[in-house]
């Protein structure tokens, strides 16, 4: 497939990528924002109710020298350096494959919603606008460029909605398309012939327990953090005890609805928050083009060290008279995590870090400059967004870590007896995904685990993050799938993914996905208790069946079947 596009689209050996026509597209959206035009004099920015006119000529100069006028520096945070790579970059068509390239393209799967995200991005113009000015502009003789399709957009000046064009722009990744298009296969695939779910008793209803929340504030001064928790419980706790870690960004409250339905059924849960990657934490970074400068490299190794602290100090408050005595059992925990909170809780439950391959795969996405220091054994990793082929979000968060030490990570701890990660952000952090590519961190996971996969997650687009990393598990597992759900569909209903700069799918529409994760995460957790044959019948694929909707599609399964792992090899290889 690669090499058809390729000669069809006679691209220069360099520039040779299978995504490569479709990001030509996904960079109109980005140099929407700043790209230099003959037949257009000056764009319009939107940001929000703030709005900017912007000449070209000034765009003009930013591509060529970086140089930002008085206009643009209120948009210089999105000003990257991928910004002013993609100029440069030229689709040159064989003139007698144009039109049929053109109009191969306009059938395909990725154009219709590719075609409604430009609208949103460029709302003065009609689709029908925007399709005929890409092919006007595929007819030039020195091939598309981002100033050719600008060009052929009637009228002098061009608006722009610079919010919903970083959006786009975030959701045309690789990763992305390919988990997006592996949605269908999954929903088939996926699907196991049963009868009619029934049961006598429902996991995913509140139980019978009167839910209590306290909140403490630890301070680890020997790493110099506060630590804040809720502790959801009841008076009749007893049992299991559940540790939540939050995603990158977010806070201890992301799945409060999760908390309380566990404690209902006389589960004791510590919500943690990680002060060097909660909301507040961010909100007050100083953005550059380096990850690092959105999270410290070292909070890949503070976050697990956080969950081993505050299993330290609850098993201190078990011994002490009051209403938590007795009632926290830090010796056989289940780590829930979110996103980079899945991370986490893998990584306490003995996934190992492999720095050397995160290196080199960091290297192989971004332009990275390492030198080592004299005097210092910190292999510093100077990252830098130039590539013109956009990474998912997570993986361009992930090599913050690539700045750690060499040294190998001890964060296991043996308390964790079991793992959830909803959409955890994994990439390369464990090292290869595929056997071929040698072993995976992942292997030595050997307690159960359960990892969800959304479909439409932009942020750790399912096949990197999840699936792909899923058949490395060696231990007992599932994986819980959702055909349409997004990053944060599995939060808190109506508190996060309202002001993002992606759309997101929660609320009511996502309901049924909140549902899933209550009744198998409650038969998930019941499987270390006495209890673990009642709840059996909740963690199959007749279950997680049950709750779908043709909206949602969801699924249960223990191993992938063989057309699905063979799909993840060749997207691994593409």
């Amino acid at each position: 497939m690669a090499n058809q596009i390729g000669k069809m689209a006679n691209i220069k050996p360099k520039k040779v990528n299978l995504f490569f026509w479709l990001l030509t597209f996904e960079f109109l959206l980005l140099t929407s924002l700043a790209a230099p035009a003959v037949a257009v004099d000056r764009l319009k920015l939107r940001l929000g109710p703030f709005e900017q006119s912007v000449r070209v000529a000034d765009l003009d100069r930013f591509a060529k020298t970086g140089e930002l006028s008085a206009a643009l520096k209120p948009f210089s945070f999105l000003l990257t350096s991928s910004v002013r790579e993609a100029f440069s970059q030229r689709l040159q068509l064989d003139p007698n494959l144009t039109d049929k390239f053109i109009e191969n393209w306009l059938r395909s799967p990725m154009s219709e919603p590719l075609l409604r995200a430009l609208k949103r991005a460029i709302p003065d113009f009609s689709i029908e606008q925007i399709q005929a000015a890409i092919a006007v502009a595929a007819r030039q003789a020195n091939g598309i460029t981002l100033i050719g399709i600008l060009r052929s957009l009637p009228g002098e000046t061009v608006t722009v909605d610079a919010t919903e064009a970083i959006a786009v722009a975030l959701q045309f990744n690789p990763s992305y398309w390919q988990s997006h298009a592996l949605g269908p296969l999954l929903e088939r695939e996926l699907t196991v012939e049963t009868s009619p779910f029934r049961a006598s008793v429902d996991p995913a209803a509140p139980g019978e327990e009167r839910v209590i929340k306290k909140t403490l504030t630890f301070e680890d001064r020997q790493r110099d953090r506060t630590i804040p928790v809720d502790i959801y419980y009841s008076d009749n706790s007893t049992g299991s005890l559940v540790v939540m870690s939050h995603g990158f960004g977010a806070d201890r409250t992301f799945l409060e609805y999760l908390a309380r339905h566990l404690a209902s059924h006389g589960i004791v849960v510590a919500s943690i928050e990680h002060p060097g990657s909660n909301y507040t934490s961010v909100s007050r970074a100083s953005v550059s083009g380096e990850p690092s400068s959105l999270i410290p490299p070292s909070e890949f190794i503070d976050r697990p060290k956080d969950v081993s602290f505050l299993l330290d100090e609850l098993a201190k408050i078990n011994e002490r008279p009051g209403a938590l005595q007795g009632k926290i059992n830090t010796q056989k925990v289940t780590a829930i995590g979110h996103s980079l909170g899945g991370y986490t809780a893998l990584a306490l439950g003995g996934a190992e870090v492999n720095l050397d391959y995160l290196r080199q795969a960091c290297k192989s996405m971004f332009a990275i400059d390492s030198n080592r220091s004299s005097g210092n054994s910190r292999n510093r990793e100077n990252l830098s967004l130039n590539s013109p082929l956009l990474p998912s979000p997570g993986e361009w968060l992930q090599c913050a870590a690539a700045e750690l030490p060499d040294r190998k990570l001890q964060l296991r701890d043996d308390r964790i007896a079991a793992a959830i990660a909803l959409n955890p952000l994994i990439g390369q952090l464990f090292g290869p995904s595929r056997p071929s590519q040698g072993n995976s961190g992942l292997r030595k996971v050997v307690i159960p685990t359960m990892i969800l996969a959304s479909t439409e997650d932009a942020f750790t687009p399912a096949i990197a993050h999840q699936l792909q990393p899923f058949t490395q598990l060696g231990s007992t597992k599932y994986l819980l799938t959702a055909i349409g759900a997004t990053h944060l569909s599995v939060g808190n209903p109506g508190n996060y993914g309202r002001n993002t700069l992606l759309r997101e799918r929660i609320g009511e529409e996502a309901e049924p996905l909140r549902q899933v994760v209550k009744g198998t995460t409650l038969a998930f957790i019941k499987q270390l208790t006495p209890e673990a044959k009642n709840y059996e019948p909740f963690l199959t694929p007749a279950y997680a069946q049950s709750l779908s909707t043709s909206q949602l599609p969801l699924r249960l399964n223990a191993e992938l079947p063989a057309i699905v792992f063979q799909w993840l090899n060749l997207a691994a290889v593409l």
